[in-house]
């Protein structure tokens, strides 16, 4: 059976324990995956504190350059990172290259760090005073990232924490971790010093040690809310830097203006595709009066009816199959749950098999109407192929229901009308929004981050403020006089006026 082990410099230890990596379109364990523990981590961390300062004080051009090599090689090996993310993932390939590629989004941005690294300059602030500041790396950063989107995300922190200068500490999922260990062989394939980027694998007892270590400055995190408050909450605590995201629960709000036929097509798409498996996802769709409603559900069946399920390399697909055989269940008993709540299932995914595949981890694509917010289904993340109708009376009803929710990740609204869509935009308390777009996830140079329990910390990944969150702002005041003084104000506050 293959073997994934850490990737650090010189040999990693014998594992005493190991993780199951499954094939989710047969059902069957592929690999294993050895976990580590916080011995495995002070090894890895002395050999980065070792590699970092030489790679700090390495010039920003030198730095982009092994950047844009990283990026070319990415480009090259397209196709075999997609297939090897979609056999552990179970995404179809199309839909893994849009992993990679987003991923790669960010280092394209990176490559510009010697531009966005500059700092300020104020020349004659005072008498014979200039005042500047400078952007220097914080030294060790950390990125623990979730099975979904194994290649972006490990991207959307490494690319940026590197480009800055620091060395990086990486602990992707135990489900699918091949290829954020393919990804780290290309950064040193590109030029990037041996041990300036290592993975390490593990669970709970990785993670803790990750955040209990003293020479760890900074920690970013995508998973779920609860362990992504607790993350927050112990790293802060000891002194570190911690940016931590969470669940969602986006909604789509339909105005009766709508292009359905638009909204039909792109709601398929985004509560769907990768099997519902995102967080920015689209899993609750909210029509805007009962007419918009009854219109829309009409629309919505037979669309969802013909979406087609299959094995991750289908290139007729729409979706595969989920990533273990627990979420599967725990899909389906969401499902259930909305069932017993008093939702109406109009489709149903419960008990879907594939001819052929009968043991993998397929969930049929699932329309439920009728659900309300009081209901556990509607207030929990499901993260399947599931997609919920909450009507809304109103406009105003519209904007609250996101607005109260306990996630505040994404949001879109669907309409022709532009004062709506910027009543809407302006007032709903969600962190991205979508008009007439479905995934509202920020380009590279702009930031990622949602509100409310989606996101702990105050700084958004990529972008300006991803490198605000990996380096920290010198300011430097400085005089030089011109000789000859009796030093008699040597001791006073120098003032700007």
């Amino acid at each position: 059976m293959r073997q994934v082990d850490h990737f650090i410099v010189g040999d990693s230890p014998a594992p005493t324990r190991k993780h199951s990596i499954w094939n989710p379109s047969t059902g069957e364990v592929q690999a294993e995956v050895a976990l580590g523990d916080a011995a495995l981590l002070d090894k890895a961390v002395a050999t980065a504190k070792e590699v970092q300062p030489a790679w700090a004080s390495t010039n920003p051009q030198k730095r982009a350059r092994v950047m844009f090599k990283f990026k070319e090689l990415i480009e090259a090996n397209m196709q075999s990172l997609a297939e090897l993310l979609s056999s552990e993932h179970g995404k179809v390939v199309d839909d893994a290259k849009g992993d990679v590629q987003r991923g790669l989004e960010v280092i394209e941005y990176a490559c510009g760090i010697p531009q966005i690294l500059k700092g300020e300059y104020t020349q004659g602030a005072g008498p014979g005073i200039d005042v500047y500041s400078t952007r220097q790396p914080l030294g060790i950063g950390a990125g623990i990232t979730p099975f979904n989107f194994p290649a972006m995300i490990p991207m959307w922190m490494f690319g940026m924490a590197c480009a800055a200068g620091n060395a990086f500490i990486l602990k992707p999922s135990e489900r699918d971790p091949s290829v954020p260990m393919r990804l780290a062989e290309l950064f040193v394939e590109a030029g990037a010093p041996e041990g300036l980027l290592q993975v390490l694998h593990g669970d709970k007892e990785m993670v803790d040690a990750i955040i209990d270590h003293p020479d760890i400055a900074a920690i970013s995190f995508v998973g779920s809310s609860d362990i992504a408050q607790y993350i927050y909450s112990r790293g802060t605590a000891n002194a570190k830097r911690v940016q931590a995201f969470g669940g969602a629960k986006n909604h789509g709000i339909v105005m009766p203006d709508a292009d359905l036929d638009q909204v039909v097509n792109d709601l398929t798409g985004a509560a769907f595709g990768s099997a519902g498996e995102r967080c920015m996802a689209l899993p609750v769709v909210v029509p805007v009066g009962e007419d918009t409603a009854n219109r829309l559900r009409e629309k919505l069946i037979p669309a969802i009816n013909a979406l087609r399920v299959g094995v991750s390399n289908d290139p007729d697909a729409h979706y595969g199959p989920v990533v273990t055989p627990e979420h599967k269940a725990r899909v389906e008993q969401w499902i259930t749950t909305a069932e017993e709540e008093g939702s109406e299932i109009v489709i149903d995914g419960r008990g879907f098999t594939l001819q052929g595949h009968e043991n993998g981890f397929f969930v049929g694509p699932t329309l439920i109407d009728g659900v309300t917010e009081t209901m556990k289904s509607y207030q929990e993340e499901i993260f399947g192929p599931v997609l919920q109708i909450v009507r809304a009376k109103d406009f105003e009803d519209a904007v609250r229901l996101p607005s109260e929710h306990q996630y505040g990740n994404g949001v879109a609204i669907f309409t022709r009308n532009g004062h709506a869509a910027r009543e809407f935009a302006s007032r709903v308390q969600v962190g991205m929004v979508g008009v007439n777009v479905p995934i509202p996830v920020p380009v590279s140079y702009h930031s990622f981050g949602g509100w409310k329990r989606s996101g702990f910390g105050d700084i958004d990944q990529y972008g300006t403020e991803g490198l605000a969150f990996w380096t920290k702002n010198k300011k430097i005041t400085q005089r030089w006089p011109d000789g000859g003084g009796d030093g008699s104000n040597a001791f006073i506050i120098p003032t700007m006026g």
